[in-house]
């Protein structure tokens, strides 16, 4: 199984009929596929930054990917699982010193100033390493940027970079912008960040807070085929459960990233007109994890993180919480990323009693009130599922005697006090797995990160060897090598537990059936849409 399969049987099989059927029908049509129309898509956030190029995340690629570009894109068919976006070739030097891009030419911006490799140097140097979320870790070593000419840029590190990982990375971190935009200007305060400016297939026309983006067909755009649409309107929709009532009114025409709720598409899925689909977020597996301060005494005992691991009922949570539509993680790297994954790991089965006997032996005894001590429980607020293993992670604490008391906040309030402040001794956190374990993944439990980074290490857990793992898998240029190294990452975080990995997922795309190319690459819902199109 994979994470982005549904696994309820009867959806599982609809869907597959379906892609089936449409494939060829596809197929007939890809000479003649319909053009213009407007999309209606649901959105339930608005990103106080939209631009990709500073904050690498979902819901900003969500809208901000039709309207600026990345080097490459990821592909279900494509080499190195890589399709050409702004460049058209890649390639790393052995040394692991230097990378050579060949970029696309008559490529233009938005305001009609041509694309040239002095952006992307500007975009590396002057964003993607020092401001970007991601961009800092991958570039860390990034020393300069050689444009020969107008087509070619020349990464330079100061120390080995291995080339897997700035392949690998390229989707999610190289989205470009102008520098004739943002040079001379406060990057982190420019206007153009709100209201983009880019070379993708649509433009950015309109933003009604509260109520909608608009996008609008670029007619210069570099592929002379696309984009299809004429429009794209994500209309915000924060509560999810109107997303699916909205479908069914044909209000919106389409809604990524599970928008209906997962306990609703059995139902949708036999709605005449309505697809659902599974496909489309292999490279965006997100990962349920309970985050731990190791501040806490008692957390600090290995044999304490142990009972907590063998007082979760991992199948409980995937049948239960996520109605079946996830997998139970066995580590930090998740099973369809098969380049690092390995399931050679510790395993910590369900068993209360022998989590009870743990603690009782490590000398943790139940008082009166039958609990032996008391924690403050954080659960992520961006996901019903991660509010909901909370309210479950409770209940199977009391069982071993753990009284965990629960403090919701609203998304700000939650990332400061977990990361910031480090006011929790668990929570339940979302982390997304991009592609390699050096993007987003060390991150969550090497030592070092300064307060307030977002999903990272705020535990303030320290393992030298772990470290000195992810520090030599940094710099390590040999692929094969470098893949070892991570295999024994993922052994040493499941022997000693900095983190317990519960769960992982991809989303559900529910959309009109007129609506065409849906989920036709691995990043479907955070790419540029150029070949989506409305059948009339």
């Amino acid at each position: 199984m994979t994470v982005a399969s549904i696994s309820r049987r009867t959806l599982m099989k609809g869907t597959a009929l379906l892609l089936a059927s449409t494939a060829l029908a596809r197929q007939a049509l890809a000479q003649a596929t319909p053009a213009g129309g407007r999309l209606i898509v649901a959105a339930d956030s608005e990103p106080k930054n939209l631009n990709p190029a500073i904050v690498a995340s979902n819901g900003v690629f969500f809208i901000a990917s039709k309207v600026i570009e990345p080097l490459a894109e990821a592909s279900f068919d494509g080499k190195d699982g890589l399709a050409p976006r702004l460049a058209t070739s890649w390639e790393g030097a052995p040394d692991g010193l230097s990378v050579t891009f060949k970029l696309r030419d008559g490529v233009t911006w938005h305001d009609g100033k041509p694309f040239t490799s002095v952006d992307v140097a500007f975009s590396a140097l002057n964003i993607w390493k020092p401001l970007q979320n991601l961009g800092r870790l991958v570039f860390a070593n990034l020393e300069a940027v050689d444009t020969p000419d107008d087509y070619t840029a020349i990464f330079r590190f100061s120390k080995p970079t291995p080339f897997q990982l700035i392949r690998n990375a390229l989707p999610v971190v190289t989205s470009v912008v102008a520098k004739h935009i943002f040079d001379g200007s406060d990057i982190a305060t420019n206007p153009a960040n709100n209201k983009l400016v880019g070379t993708g297939p649509f433009t950015f026309a309109e933003y009604k807070p509260g109520e909608y983006y608009r996008l609008a067909r670029n007619e210069n755009y570099w592929d002379k085929d696309q984009p299809k649409l004429d429009e794209i309107v994500f209309r915000v929709l924060p509560d999810r459960a109107s997303a699916g009532a909205a479908l069914e009114a044909d209000e919106i025409q389409l809604a990524a990233f599970s928008a209906v709720p997962l306990a609703d598409l059995d139902r949708i899925s036999k709605v005449e007109g309505i697809k659902v689909i599974s496909k489309g977020y292999e490279a965006l597996t997100y990962q349920l994890v309970v985050e731990i301060n190791h501040r806490r005494k008692e957390l600090a005992d290995l044999r304490v993180r142990q009972a907590i691991a063998q007082a979760i009922d991992k199948k409980f949570v995937v049948d239960t919480i996520f109605l079946g539509y996830a997998a139970a993680s066995t580590g930090p790297v998740p099973k369809n990323a098969p380049e690092f994954y390995t399931s050679d790991v510790a395993t910590y089965e369900f068993d209360p009693a022998a989590a009870n006997d743990i603690l009782d032996k490590a000398g943790y005894k139940q008082g009166a009130d039958g609990n032996r001590f008391k924690l403050k429980l954080r659960p992520a607020p961006y996901f019903n599922e991660t509010r909901q293993f909370g309210d479950y992670l409770r209940q199977a604490l009391a069982v071993i005697g753990i009284d965990a008391e629960i403090v919701n906040a609203d998304a700000a309030a939650h990332q400061k006090a977990v990361y910031t402040d480090h006011d929790f001794d668990l929570a339940v956190g979302p982390p997304v797995f991009r592609g390699d374990p050096a993007i987003s993944t060390t991150i969550l439990v090497q030592s070092g990160t300064p307060a307030g980074v977002p999903f990272s290490n705020q535990g303030g857990y320290v393992n030298p060897e772990l470290d000195k793992i992810t520090k030599q898998a940094s710099e390590t240029v040999d692929t094969a090598a470098r893949t070892d190294l991570y295999r024994k990452f993922q052994e040493l975080v499941v022997a000693d537990l900095p983190l317990i990995n519960v769960a992982e997922w991809g989303f559900i795309t529910v959309a009109r059936d007129s609506v065409l190319n849906v989920s036709d690459n691995p990043r479907w819902a955070v790419s540029n849409w150029g070949d989506t199109a409305l059948q009339s």
